[in-house]
């Protein structure tokens, strides 16, 4: 009964006039992201993240909400039409959706995706509703110890679950954590790695941080790798037919859902690595699997409902934990402290209407999405002929009047341009920003329930394996940490990432 109470709450929120526009925002920026190669949700969410600030909570984060998972739609349209992945989650997607797209069943390709996704986010918001109340209270019985074992494992399993060097991933995830340094201690009140400049003094700002990062640095990358042509698109026809055989992939619409819902849950996963997984589990299930990469709509559906059930239970550690589990979720956890909401369990008692509106609106969001990418694909389609030079300009002048809006300071959008050069070397050499916003975040909160833990216990630092809940995440995060060194397990971890 409490959850049709709550959930009626939840769309008595997401109903109103002004929380459904900004959700129809959402989904619609986030669709025209999807099909645009490049401009992933995380360099958007940054590069918007000002925005919400002017805007009600609940507003706010159903804009930013529906640009994420609607993110995962358009990607599949490129990816299926003219067989270029505008969102990486969408990488798997091109494998047999643009076969299919060239044999003629486009119409097919486009309609199974949609219905494999509009089935995943349906029972991914149920799932969604169902565990993260009881998550809640289980997380308000964590003390200090187990808080900071939690935070060690999310960080240790986003560097372990990301793509490329876990190496190089480490050294990410520390510079984060010596960047969440800088600043005013809380409990003492000293000045740390400030060099006496009065700006740095409440630390480095996160919305600079993120727009440098995720923002101009991917834009500069893009900009130089980009390949401006003319694409040849697939006739479309035949969305009916997506229908008829969606009987033969239901199977594969709810072996992806549940893959995609446990890997969103987890940190590291996400929409990008539950397509990956789902595609090999589909692959290695098939009677015939020399058939796949010819047009296999079994090997399309599942992917497809991966990543979108993926995209939205990541929602569930961040609202019920405060602990990201992709970089999104880390922008997210951003916005929530600058809207003077603590990120964790306490969110769904504090901030019910925020909680069960964001829930609401995510079903709210879907079927937005079914209606936007069907009628409109021709639409999506013609965008991708905008010359991505002109893009650019527009860009990182948005950038740089989101960052000076948010604190009205000429430094923030200095360090806004110092941090982009910097994003854009790492990303050259191969180094991933994400686990660097992991730590940032993360490295705050860290150290305040390290020092809790430390002061309830008399300075025992056993304390952290005493207790049997933090022991057993502390092992856990070892065995992440120390899985990747071994032969077998890495060369598994590369398989996944593989395309095909």
């Amino acid at each position: 009964m409490d959850l049709l109470q709550h959930l009626a709450l939840g769309f008595e929120t997401a109903l109103t006039p002004l929380n459904l526009f900004y959700c129809f925002a959402g989904v619609l920026i986030g669709t025209l992201i999807g099909v645009l190669p490049g401009l992933g949700p995380a360099p958007t969410v940054a590069m918007l993240l000002p925005l919400s600030f002017g805007l009600p909570p609940v507003s706010g984060f159903i804009m930013l909400s529906g640009i994420f998972y609607g993110a995962q739609y358009g990607g599949s349209t490129t990816a299926i039409l003219i067989n270029t992945p505008g969102e990486s989650s969408a990488v798997v997607t091109a494998l047999e959706g643009y076969q299919m797209a060239r044999q003629g069943r486009a119409g097919e390709a486009l309609a199974m995706a949609a219905v494999g996704s509009f089935i995943a986010g349906t029972i991914a918001t149920l799932i969604i509703a169902l565990l993260a109340p009881p998550l809640a209270k289980a997380a308000l019985l964590f003390g200090p110890a187990e808080y900071f074992s939690l935070m060690v494992l999310g960080l240790i399993a986003a560097i372990a679950l990301a793509s490329g060097s876990v190496l190089k991933a480490v050294a990410m995830a520390v510079v984060g954590l010596l960047l969440g340094l800088v600043g005013t201690d809380v409990t003492s009140g000293v000045q740390r790695y400030t060099f006496g400049v009065l700006d740095l003094f409440d630390g480095i700002a996160i919305v600079a941080l993120a727009m440098g990062l995720f923002a101009v640095a991917e834009v500069l990358r893009n900009l130089d790798d980009s390949e401006e042509g003319h694409a040849t698109v697939a006739q479309i026809s035949g969305l009916a037919a997506g229908l008829k055989s969606l009987h033969r992939a239901m199977g594969s619409i709810l072996r992806g859902t549940a893959i995609g819902s446990l890997l969103g849950i987890l940190p590291g996963g996400g929409a990008t690595l539950s397509s990956f997984a789902s595609y090999a589990v589909e692959k290695r299930l098939s009677k015939e699997p020399s058939r796949f990469g010819s047009g296999v709509v079994e090997g399309l559906a599942g992917p497809e409902s991966a990543n979108n059930a993926g995209a939205q239970t990541s929602f569930i550690p961040m609202l019920t934990l405060g602990l990201p589990s992709n970089p999104v979720m880390a922008l997210m956890i951003g916005a929530l402290m600058i809207h003077g909401i603590q990120p964790g369990p306490n969110v769904i008692t504090e901030q019910p209407a925020l909680f069960w509106g964001l829930i609401a609106s995510m079903w709210i969001g879907n079927v937005m999405l079914v209606v936007l990418n069907l009628p409109l694909v021709g639409l999506w389609v013609r965008l991708l002929t905008f010359p991505y030079h002109l893009l650019f300009p527009t860009i990182v002048v948005i950038t740089c009047i989101g960052v000076f809006s948010f604190s009205n300071s000429m430094f923030d959008v200095w360090m806004l341009i110092l941090i982009s050069v910097v994003g854009y070397i790492l990303i050259r050499l191969r180094c991933e920003p994400a686990p660097l916003l992991l730590g940032f975040i993360l490295g705050p909160m860290m150290e305040e329930h390290l020092r809790r833990a430390l002061l309830l216990s008399r300075g025992n630092p056993t304390v952290f394996v005493e207790r049997p809940l933090s022991a057993l995440m502390l092992l856990v995060a070892g065995v992440l940490i120390v899985a990747p060194a071994l032969s077998v397990i890495r060369r598994r971890r590369d398989e996944i990432f593989v395309e095909d």
